[in-house]
């Protein structure tokens, strides 16, 4: 069995964490870098994620997440918040990056630019609102899967009232939603889900060969 087979056999979805541990710097850091190294359509990563440490902050948001106790006592919190304003000059600035990145002249890439605009602007504001929330849940299972690579344990939530944190975070006004959550730190002893047998479905149940 692979590495990547027991660690995910491993994680699960921590109810109660321990509060006083915190995650490393370097292993924060590895977070960091797997969340940004996730895929995306196009690679556009319409989205940003904002990492909450902040007690106080986290308290106000936790009472947003119907008082669920992972918000305050987890190391980390993270919030995937989906890009609404997404728009041409987004696409010039990723194309700008590519150019820089890997050494090729902007007008080289006109035709893949013009097609991700075409894509953009046609799509309506709620479309693209769908669209882009999608996104964050590509990032959010590169965290999931590095963070059992490492031993640390997380928690993906939807348990959250996003028009909520949106307004305390400041979101509204930046042409951001929050889209999901994950609380990331170390589970408690106590946590008895901890030693629930995993449920999912069989191979045969799951899966179609075509």
């Amino acid at each position: 069995m692979s590495n990547i087979v027991e660690n995910l056999n491993w994680r699960y979805a921590t109810k109660q964490f321990d509060a006083t541990k915190k995650i490393s710097d370097a292993d924060l850091n590895t977070l960091k870098e797997a969340v940004r190294l996730s895929a995306s359509s196009y690679g556009l990563q319409p989205y940003k994620v904002v990492i909450v440490e902040n007690p106080a902050l986290r308290e106000e948001l936790k009472a947003a997440a119907w008082g669920q106790t992972q918000i305050t006592d987890a190391s980390h919190l993270f919030i995937f918040a989906n890009d609404l304003n997404l728009d041409t000059a987004s696409v010039d600035k990723y194309i700008s990056n590519i150019s820089e990145t890997r050494g090729v002249p902007v007008d080289a890439l006109g035709g893949f630019s013009d097609m991700m605009k075409g894509v953009i602007t046609n799509l309506s504001a709620e479309a693209k609102h769908i669209w882009t929330a999608k996104q964050t849940y590509l990032a959010l299972g590169n965290l999931l899967n590095a963070a059992a690579d490492l031993k640390i344990d997380a928690t993906p939530m939807e348990g959250f009232n996003a028009a909520k944190f949106n307004e305390i975070l400041g979101f509204d006004k930046l042409g951001l939603n929050a889209s999901v959550i994950a609380t990331v730190g170390y589970r408690h002893d106590e946590d008895t889900t901890q030693h629930y047998k995993k449920v999912r479905k069989s191979n045969e149940e799951l899966f179609i060969t075509l």
